[in-house]
């Protein structure tokens, strides 16, 4: 992710508060110079870096401060929460109603990456138990329903589309009717990209907009436009009421910073962030979190929130059965399966404070990917009724796995954490905080 250099450059310029002696003024105004270049870099615009510095400044009065206090952690306070202020619109999110139908329709420029989009949305609803689908109203695109109908096939998602009908007003119609009989709780309607100069398409957004009567827009905005994605939203905003925005290709460009800020500016709330191709490579966008990840404090109630998500207390029988020891291939398997739902490793360990958002290359979570497939796949092949799968997994057979499963991990992630004995304490914590809270675990979130 591009944005970890930006992370990177503002964790160095806080960690020279730590090397200095004495805080001063000298010291406060060289850590706030670095921070703003950084921000400029990513091309966040200088209105909004210039109001940071003033608010940093006016928030710490270094003459006025009690001797007693801690500077140094008085600073990077107020430098997080003017980082999370400048992305942060201030407006609460639209979210969907479980059991209603929701209607949630796209709208955005030309290649911003809205028809992928849709198809990341339905499979992040669907993996969390609701009854998604999607309709293809952009009739402009050549290949647009191809495209779509292929995602929605991966991902096992209904969808709805036509090769002959030119109206999108029409499809959109009928495809909310269809899915709306059939009781499907999110139905996301893709449309034709478009930009503000063109107003006969701005125009057909207006009538697919009032036809279907959507619960939510959505603006998809591509990162790599920078700044000027804050005429474009606005432009979106006047036509028709955008509720909510998706930011693309945060993986990919520098500008990323740019363009969150500028989307804050326009008074609409980040939904989710896309951070690559796949499917499973997109994020609930939460500004203080994602500061707190930015800067390699990790985000534990994310974590626990993916923990809590493979329901991991029901699994009482295995619990029963490792007290007297037993334990199968078929009990490892499951247990894969539960690591390969958590989604990309990566995204794993940008919530564990101590590892950066880049701390795992895409190319090592791959092949460690791979490689765990490749492992499941040998599994499939073994007898289950008395055979090989069912059999108690012996000491030696034990150690095997361990050196299988540690060419899997990327020698430095295990390093990080200690070995396996510190990965075993961190596991226990994650558990216990599951069970209770964790919100004292990380000075940050008692801001």
């Amino acid at each position: 992710m591009v944005l970890a250099d930006l992370g990177r450059k503002i964790t160095s310029a806080l960690r020279s508060l730590s090397n200095a002696t004495i805080i001063n003024e000298e010291v406060l105004n060289a850590m706030l110079k670095e921070v703003c270049t950084a921000l400029l870099e990513a091309d966040v615009n200088i209105k909004l870096v210039k109001q940071l510095r003033e608010n940093v400044k006016s928030a710490i009065d270094l003459e006025e401060m009690a001797s007693g206090l801690n500077k140094r952690k008085m600073i990077q306070h107020a430098v997080f929460k003017e980082l999370v202020k400048l992305v942060d619109p201030g407006v609460k999110a639209w979210t969907p109603t479980k059991g209603k139908q929701n209607v949630i329709m796209f709208v955005g420029l030309q290649g911003s990456g809205k028809t992928t989009t849709c198809s990341k949305l339905a499979y992040y609803y669907q993996r969390k138990g609701w009854k998604t689908c999607l309709i293809c109203a952009d009739t402009f695109r050549a290949g647009a329903f191809d495209q779509l109908k292929q995602n929605a096939t991966k991902a096992r998602i209904p969808f709805y589309g036509s090769y002959t009908e030119m109206d999108p007003v029409i499809i959109a119609s009928e495809g909310v009717e269809k899915f709306k009989n059939e009781n499907f709780e999110i139905i996301i309607v893709d449309t034709s990209g478009r930009h503000k100069q063109e107003d006969s398409l701005f125009e057909e957004m207006l009538q697919v907009a009032n036809a279907i009567q959507p619960d939510n827009i959505v603006y998809v905005m591509d990162a790599s436009i920078g700044q000027a994605c804050e005429a474009q939203a606005k432009a979106f905003k006047d036509k028709v009421d955008v509720a909510s925005v998706i930011v693309t290709k945060l993986d990919g460009h520098a500008k990323g910073g740019g363009a969150l800020s500028a989307v804050a500016a326009t008074k609409s709330p980040i939904i989710f962030i896309g951070t690559g191709e796949h499917i499973d490579d997109f994020e609930p966008f939460k500004t203080q979190p994602f500061i707190s990840k930015l800067l390699g404090m990790g985000d534990i109630e994310g974590l626990i929130d993916k923990v809590n998500e493979l329901k991991l207390d029901d699994n009482e029988a295995l619990i029963e059965k490792l007290k007297h020891g037993q334990f199968t291939l078929r009990d490892m398997y499951e247990q894969f399966q539960n690591i390969m739902k958590m989604g990309p490793f990566s995204q794993i360990l940008g919530m564990i404070p101590g590892f950066g958002t880049d701390f795992m290359s895409k190319g090592n979570e791959q092949e460690s990917m791979a490689r765990l497939k490749k492992l499941m796949t040998i599994m499939d092949s073994m007898n289950d009724q008395g055979g090989d799968m069912s059999k108690n997994v012996s000491q030696s057979q034990m150690a095997k796995l361990n050196q299988q499963m540690a060419k899997m991990m990327d020698p430095r992630v295990l390093h990080h954490m200690g070995g396996m004995a510190g990965l075993q304490s961190m596991m226990r914590q994650f558990q216990q905080g599951a069970a209770g809270n964790m919100k004292g675990m990380m000075g940050f979130n008692n801001m």
